[in-house]
């Protein structure tokens, strides 16, 4: 299996594992993921698809764990407001469908913003571009490749 982020990846040198799991309509969060490529969910990255009031589209990546906070990325974005963006302007906007979006192999370049807990880990996980496949590869080599700017843009999810 090929995607445009695995391109990119061999394109450039950067070694990475891809992991393939069977996708569950049910449990696409990154929870979920994490457990069926067996690690833990803050070491499992996804990225979203955001809007600012000034800037326009950018991609958040924050841990599995954890969810995005609208007010700290649209302060590192120099937004006044920061809003997901629909799911129906996903695919159009990025070229990968909700589940499989990441900020590799992008049909045009957004800014990257990617949580700093990334820094803590050796391997990370983030999407192939695809539902059913994970990227493993050095946090370092990810942040260059994406050109990502790091900030606190996560917050813990509240329990219910």
């Amino acid at each position: 299996m090929k995607t445009n982020a695995i391109r990119q990846l061999e394109s450039l040198g950067i070694p990475h594992e891809v992991r393939e799991y069977d996708v569950d309509e049910e449990h696409m969060d990154a929870e979920s993921v994490a457990q069926m490529i067996g690690l833990p969910s803050e070491q499992v990255f996804k990225t979203l698809v955001a809007r600012g009031d000034r800037n326009g589209v950018c991609l958040a990546v924050v841990p599995g764990n954890a969810e995005m906070d609208p007010r700290a990325l649209a302060r590192l974005t120099g937004n006044r407001r920061i809003e997901m963006v629909p799911t129906k302007d996903v695919q159009p906007l990025t070229g990968y469908v909700r589940g499989g979006v990441t900020a590799l192999g992008l049909k045009r370049d957004f800014p990257v913003f990617v949580d700093q807990t990334i820094q803590q880990f050796d391997v990370v996980s983030i999407s192939a571009g695809i539902r059913g496949a994970q990227i493993l590869l050095a946090p370092a080599d990810y942040l260059r490749v994406v050109k990502a700017t790091l900030g606190q843009i996560s917050r813990d999810k509240p329990y219910y």
